[in-house]
């Protein structure tokens, strides 16, 4: 009996589901908000909040609100794609951030806070181009889709008091959010499209 739950155990990390785990990477103003809203995507595995696209090895958090960094304030998603697609992910991403500004996203403003799409391979750049098309198309509003598509750069985790702050702090999560205007902004955006 002890060797069967022995080789059991041995081939539990080998199992098909770490083989079918990818990587996404977006970027739609305050990690907080980015991370909540993947972390709520079923098949989605974490959601890791960071910085990319910046000129700075191992940014902190003051460095990168200086503006100083080049880097933005992003999410790390790993999905297993056998239970959601990367196409399903970008669904979520546009309904979760202003595509219409670039250099700010609801209250906060500077580049730490520009949206922005990263691909890591070639499959991933067209399906965030036929995305956008598909949005620009949808959207039922008169601004333009200025969301880049940009090629994954260097991510780097964020603090650990960033990780997850929507549970860890949910009072001053929820006085941040509606602060900020970014649901009442993402429903006269997107509407029903949001439910």
């Amino acid at each position: 009996m002890r060797r069967v739950l022995f080789a059991l155990l041995f081939l539990l990390p080998f199992s098909t589901q770490s083989q079918t785990l990818s990587t996404a990477t977006f970027a739609g103003g305050c990690f907080w908000c980015v991370e909540e809203a993947f972390e709520k995507v079923p098949g989605v595995v974490s959601a890791v909040s960071g910085y990319i696209d910046g000129k700075t090895k191992n940014p902190t958090y003051e460095l990168v609100s200086s503006g100083t960094t080049g880097h933005t304030e992003a999410v790390e998603v790993k999905f297993d794609s056998s239970k959601v697609s990367y196409e399903q992910l970008l669904d979520a991403f546009w309904l979760n951030h202003d595509p219409t500004t670039n250099e700010r996203q609801f209250c906060d403003s500077g580049t730490m806070y520009r949206p922005g799409i990263y691909w890591h391979d070639e499959a991933q750049r067209k399906a965030a181009e036929a995305s956008k098309a598909k949005y620009d198309k949808l959207k039922g509003f008169k601004q333009p889709l200025v969301t880049p598509i940009v090629k994954a750069s260097q991510f780097w985790p964020a603090e650990d008091y960033h990780q997850d702050y929507y549970k860890k702090n949910p009072v001053r999560y929820k006085f941040y959010v509606n602060g900020c205007g970014r649901y009442a902004r993402l429903n006269e955006l997107w509407g029903k499209r949001r439910k």
